[in-house]
């Protein structure tokens, strides 16, 4: 069954490298960004898994958890994570599902169209987990989906603009333009009137179009 947004993230139990884990007792009142690779040992996911250590002081700014997820078992995650840290400079401290029998791949719809069915003597190119990102909300909903090819590394710097934009948009009656960044101004949703808006947004706003209203961003 394919996953949409606002459909809930389906839960399960798995093994990871900081033990077994129900996935939505884990998540817990928070956010959860759920992101798989390929493989364990291969250039562009180490890249990758290195980047978000790097990011994960900012994930848990906004109290939200990442979980990274291959179908390589734990012995090869723990191992691994040594490469990691000597090559990008930082320590992988969130937990890695090992994900041997592919349920959660499966679930997820992370599994390229190809795949064999089994992660016995996979490769990197064959019956692989796709580059696929989930952000999970406090609800358990799953509130974006991202699947890059495998000879693409991801940019996680967007994943953590978007989580803001989320948050934001979660708590305001807002929505936040192209290229927008955090400080940036925003838009005042169509749905709400220019009256209603005089109550929200106190300061004002700039209207290019009747339905095109800039605004400072809401704190």
């Amino acid at each position: 069954m394919s996953l949409r947004i606002n459909d809930e993230a389906p839960d399960f139990t798995a093994n990871t490298t900081q033990g077994v884990i129900h996935f939505h007792e884990w998540i817990g009142n928070g956010w959860a960004i759920l992101f798989s690779h390929p493989k364990d040992f291969t250039p562009v996911c180490t890249t990758e898994l290195g980047y978000m250590a790097k990011l994960e002081p900012e994930f848990t700014k906004r109290n939200c958890k990442i979980i990274g997820l291959s179908v390589d078992p734990v012995d090869n995650h723990t191992r691994w994570v040594k490469d990691i840290e000597e090559t990008q400079g930082y320590s992988v401290n969130y937990p890695m599902i090992a994900d041997s029998d592919l349920l959660v791949a499966k679930l997820y719809n992370m599994l390229p169209a190809d795949e064999a069915g089994t992660s016995e003597g996979r490769t990197a190119a064959t019956n692989a987990t796709v580059r696929s990102v989930f952000i999970i909300g406090p609800d358990k909903k799953i509130k974006l989906m991202l699947t890059y090819p495998m000879t693409t590394g991801r940019n996680f710097d967007e994943i953590l603009r978007v989580l803001d934009s989320m948050q934001l948009t979660a708590t305001h009656k807002v929505a936040t333009p192209v290229n927008w960044k955090s400080g940036d101004d925003v838009i005042i949703v169509p749905s709400v009137s220019d009256e209603e808006a005089k109550g929200l947004f106190k300061e004002g706003w700039k209207t290019l179009k009747p339905y095109l209203r800039l605004v400072k961003q809401p704190r």
